[in-house]
């Protein structure tokens, strides 16, 4: 009777271990791993470096690489300055081409945009529909404004976020002539987005992600 229970109750674990598997596939078949302006002017010897730019990118990149691996969607998104005064990400320079660390496949979708919001004036919104898409790993930089602009017009568009805080990236910032430290800026902004219970978008690492 003993080992007859212990049967029973090893194959319903296996069953409710398989149950979660396949709901944890069925939910990152609606996934899409979003890349939000990985541009070289971003890195060292660009027109606007970011702090930390090299390791956000290099984590966007083991992202990026899970996604291939698991077939799953990718979506890089690159800005182009078109306003009037614009000092980087310039037309047709180098600074405005998506960094070597990331760089898109063929098959991978590129959208570019002139806005921080990456859903405004582009096929972004059109594109995650008809793919069914639900649910988005955002990574990418500027943290606490392209990056920043996006989730909460993701989450306005119904979208569950999920943002990979160390593979995002910003810099100094001044207020009334006093700077504020890009560290400072950075767990700022991740802190509010995540605030009222993940409203906006659930904060993790690359770590925590990977080894779910």
């Amino acid at each position: 009777m003993e080992n007859r229970f212990k049967t029973i109750l090893t194959l319903g674990l296996i069953l409710i271990s398989l149950i979660t598997m396949n709901a944890q596939k069925q939910k990152m078949e609606k996934t899409a791993l979003l890349i939000i302006d990985v541009q070289n002017d971003y890195f060292p010897g660009g027109k606007m470096i970011l702090e930390n730019a090299e390791q956000a990118g290099e984590n966007t990149k083991r992202i990026l690489e899970y996604f291939r691996k698991n077939n799953l969607p990718v979506i890089h998104i690159k800005h182009i300055s078109t306003n009037e005064g614009a000092t980087f990400f310039l037309p047709d320079t180098d600074g405005s081409r998506i960094n070597q660390s990331v760089l898109p496949e063929e098959d991978e979708k590129v959208i570019t945009k002139h806005f921080p919001n990456s859903f405004r004036e582009t096929d972004l919104l059109n594109y995650l529909q008809s793919n069914k898409i639900k649910n988005l790993i955002i990574t990418g930089m500027m943290t606490d404004v392209c990056v920043e602009a996006t989730t909460r017009a993701a989450f306005d568009l119904g979208f569950n976020n999920t943002i990979i805080g160390d593979a995002t990236a910003t810099r100094n910032r001044e207020l009334n002539g006093e700077v504020v430290k890009a560290a400072e800026v950075q767990r700022s902004f991740l802190a509010g987005i995540s605030a009222l219970g993940n409203l906006y978008a659930r904060v993790i690492n690359t770590k925590e992600f990977l080894s779910k």
